[in-house]
């Protein structure tokens, strides 16, 4: 029988593989840190369930080579192999399995945001030879049935919920139903399968694991797949399954530090606080620390005090824009001033605060763009990142740069870092681009600024190591690049 499930993310540049709303290219990211490959972790331990051997392996995390995965599947002699690709990694990947199948036939299955719901048209512009199945939905809920058909010639692929399969070497799409799935019946991912200490908390580099929190958003920001992809109702995982999740990681693989990945982790508030007041009763209280992402509504001090108690040691807030008219315009919901209101109410909490900005919307103009930078140093968050409106198909996005003009081509091999756009209706691809960086440079290289932060990592040599090495990269990137 066969029965041998490899699962990779191949060699290369740092990707956000595991997270189908970001995809963010951390090899270009000012700040941003490689989370745990959960999607491979909960794939093995479906597959593990039922019978299969798995090996996983994140090479590109690793800093491993292609004579690496090479000899990896020399060694284990995989029947299927599984991987993660992201919008802006599609087409190396793509060709990455063309040369493993060259030297190891075997059924290859791919999964990405980039494959949800397509046209079988755009196929067209991809070679898909090496590839049995496109995954474009939450691959750990479909994995196990792809396995069993493949491998063991049972069940129906017709059936698979999310995903196009290869047949008489034409692709067939089949149904794309978002949201559908239970996130409490998945087995919590293989960690004793994942090299743990890869994934790390930024600021002072020890071991973070990733805990799948809830998936779904209601909202509708044109920019966002997780509508889409996730669905618009919100799937909470039972509060003592995450308990005991995090309980498991503390005390089987030592981790002390969590992210909560959840499309937005605070827009239940009763949820989150609960949440919370399940950790402040146990005894990994004050031992553990975790971050989240919010939106900027609702959010009050009640839920920031329950997160700081129960050991928050960051918030993440997608605030986007200085500009209410590029606010209403992507739907975010908000505005300006309620933008300024969760800024100060997450400083009074005090908790650190990570802002997400984006410019290069195809209306904006510079004086639009540096009212987010004049925004940005108002509310003077702890740490930003600032992405470059990228039109991903299929969102309210790809249509309004189609509308404006300025969308450059279909999108594959595309990101936040490189947006397959021509600029804005106002600006150039390389003025928006100049004005990233101004903005990025001018934020953080201010004297104050550094003076504060190596002033508050004093004491912690582990913190200011991760200060210089986060530094010296985003002056490679953004002021040593032409």
């Amino acid at each position: 029988m066969k029965n041998k499930v490899m699962l990779l993310y191949p060699p290369g540049k740092l990707y956000q593989r595991s997270e189908d709303r970001a995809q963010c290219n951390i090899s270009e990211s000012a700040t941003g840190a490689v989370h745990a490959c959960n999607d491979l972790g909960y794939c093995a331990a479906v597959l593990l369930e039922k019978g299969y051997e798995v090996f996983l392996r994140d090479y590109q995390t690793e800093g491993a080579s292609f004579k690496d995965v090479v000899q990896d599947v020399r060694d284990f002699q995989p029947d299927m192999i599984a991987l993660s690709t992201t919008n802006s990694s599609v087409l190396d990947d793509l060709a990455f399995l063309r040369r493993i199948c060259r030297l190891h036939p075997c059924i290859c299955v791919i999964k990405g945001a980039v494959f949800y719901d397509l046209e079988p048209e755009r196929l067209g512009d991809l070679d898909l030879s090496a590839v049995s199945c496109l995954i474009g939905c939450e691959m750990e809920f479909v994995i196990g049935a792809l396995a069993d058909y493949y491998l063991r010639a049972e069940g129906d692929i017709g059936a698979v919920n999310g995903v196009f399969y290869k047949e008489n070497e034409a692709f067939i799409k089949n149904a794309f139903v978002s949201g559908l799935n239970d996130l409490d019946a998945l087995p919590f991912p293989a960690r004793q399968l994942m090299k743990n200490e890869l994934y790390v908390r930024p600021d002072n580099g020890e071991p973070m694991a990733t805990i799948q929190t809830g998936l779904g958003c209601p909202s509708r920001c044109i920019y966002c797949l997780t509508p889409l992809i996730s669905g618009a109702k919100v799937r909470k995982r039972d509060v003592e399954s995450i308990y005991r999740e995090i309980e498991e990681c503390y005390t089987r693989y030592g981790i002390k530090n969590f992210f909560f990945k959840a499309d937005t982790f605070t827009i239940d508030a009763a949820y989150a606080a609960a949440v919370c007041d399940r950790i402040i009763a146990s005894p990994l209280c004050g031992k553990i620390a975790f971050t989240v992402n919010s939106r900027v509504k609702p959010l009050g001090m009640p839920l920031l005090r329950k997160l700081k108690q129960a050991g928050c040691f960051m918030i993440a807030v997608s605030f986007e824009s200085g500009n209410n008219e590029t606010l209403k315009k992507i739907k975010k919901g908000t505005t300006v001033a309620d933008n300024l209101r969760a800024a100060k109410l997450i400083k009074k909490a005090g908790i650190p605060l990570f802002g997400f900005f984006m410019i290069g919307f195809p209306w904006e103009d510079k004086e639009m763009i540096l009212q987010t930078n004049r925004f940005i140093h108002k509310i003077n968050p702890d740490f930003i990142e600032l992405h470059i409106a990228m039109p991903y198909y299929k969102t309210g996005l790809y249509e309004q740069c189609k509308a404006y003009g300025v969308l450059a081509d279909s999108g594959f091999g595309h990101d936040y870092y490189a947006p397959n756009t021509t600029g804005t209706r106002y600006l150039s691809a390389a003025q928006v681009e100049q004005l990233k960086r101004r903005i990025l440079l001018g934020f953080y290289l201010r004297p104050e600024y550094v003076l504060k932060k190596m002033g508050a990592a004093a004491k912690q040599p582990k913190v200011i190591g991760s200060y210089m090495r986060y530094g010296f990269s985003l002056w490679q990137k953004n002021l040593l690049r032409k």
